[in-house]
């Protein structure tokens, strides 16, 4: 890997979560992410798009970066986001790229999905 092409480059995201397995649970059969074990507090993620992990703790409240996915059937997987026992924090809205919702992960983590 030439380091150099990613300079200045979002290369890796972090999040903490209370419970790695129901994260990981969730992830994966959402949105088909796959995932590490480093030991009893951390997690990694690929098939993201960028790769990240999970710390075991608990998330901060309040404000913070957005992280933003995109999806081709937006209506599917709001619907997968619910069945998965996720809340959604905001329904399905348009917004000047297109439409979007906004959820919470298990562990709390605000996160938004978006498509045109």
């Amino acid at each position: 890997m030439n380091l150099s092409e990613h300079h200045h480059h979002i290369h890796y995201i972090e999040f903490t979560a209370a419970d790695l397995n129901v994260t990981k649970a969730f992830y994966s059969s959402v949105f088909g992410w796959q995932f590490q074990d480093w030991g009893p507090d951390y997690i990694s993620f690929e098939q993201a798009g960028v790769a990240g992990g999970f710390q075991r703790g608990q998330p901060v409240r309040g404000a913070g970066a957005l992280v933003v996915l995109f999806s081709t059937n937006l209506e599917a997987t709001e619907a997968a986001v619910r069945a998965a026992g996720a809340p959604i924090l905001k329904p399905i809205f348009l917004f000047p790229g297109g439409r979007r919702f906004h959820f919470a992960d298990p562990g709390g983590n605000e996160l938004a999905m978006w498509g045109e």
